[in-house]
């Protein structure tokens, strides 16, 4: 049977998420907090996964491996960099990279390490039920380069050099490691992504202020998508 981990990196990102469900069991582990519950007759496992890469990669492990989920789903905010987005628009990830990834003393692209891709490429068919979940409620979804690093983005000389070196649309501090273990274990991921500031030097303010607005949109068609694949799990396998 499939099961789905829905993640965000903070309470604010799942708190939208859970309150969709009923009958949740709480399990601590790891020094985290997992929500398991059911929708549709597919097992579902809630998690935020705190701040930055490092946390990501651990909470998308765990759910993998301790609580068996074989598909993944992220929902939650991010980052401007394409002038055409504004704060509340929604981003579906086609390809994530590690903007802060460096190692081009030895040569290298940034964003690239040995054994390793500077772009993960998701999941199309998970993509494209995005599209067209989003398209048959007239919700506006537009295709992006997420671009994921350990730092808040506020500054625009920053900002500019992420866009020229990775054609970025939006960037996030999650995201790519959870790809990097998605890929690696051969998971299905989606990332849904609402637009909560332009990262400019009015990014904090912005994201304090748009943050529970931005997650709700995020967790709104998160959801929908989710109802969506418990119906149509065989287009999936």
């Amino acid at each position: 049977m499939n099961k789905i981990a829905i993640m965000g990196a903070m309470p604010e990102e799942i708190a939208p998420l859970l309150e969709y469900f009923k009958d949740i069991k709480a399990t601590k582990y790891a020094s985290n907090v997992y929500y398991e519950t059911s929708y549709n007759n597919i097992n579902i496992v809630i998690a935020y996964s705190k701040i930055g890469k490092v946390f990501s990669a651990l909470t998308t492990t765990i759910l993998i491996e301790k609580f068996k989920c074989d598909i993944v789903l992220f929902s939650g905010v991010a980052g401007a960099i394409n002038k055409n987005l504004k704060i509340g628009d929604i981003v579906v990830a086609t390809k994530t990279a590690q903007h802060d990834l460096d190692i081009t003393s030895f040569g290298h692209e940034i964003g690239f390490v040995p054994e390793g891709s500077k772009f993960i490429n998701m999941n199309k068919k998970l993509i494209n039920i995005a599209i067209d979940v989003a398209k048959t409620n007239n919700i506006s979804l537009k295709k992006a380069i997420v671009a994921t690093g350990d730092q808040f983005v506020a500054h625009e000389n920053r900002k500019k050099f992420i866009f020229d070196n990775f054609q970025a649309d939006a960037i996030e501090m999650e995201g790519a490691s959870v790809a990097v273990v998605c890929h690696s274990l051969n998971i299905p991921l989606l990332i849904i992504r609402s637009i909560s500031d332009t990262a400019d030097t009015d990014a904090g303010f912005d994201f304090d202020k748009f943050l529970d607005s931005s997650a709700n949109i995020s967790a709104k068609l998160m959801i929908t998508i989710v109802a969506y694949i418990s119906k149509n799990i065989k287009k999936l396998n």
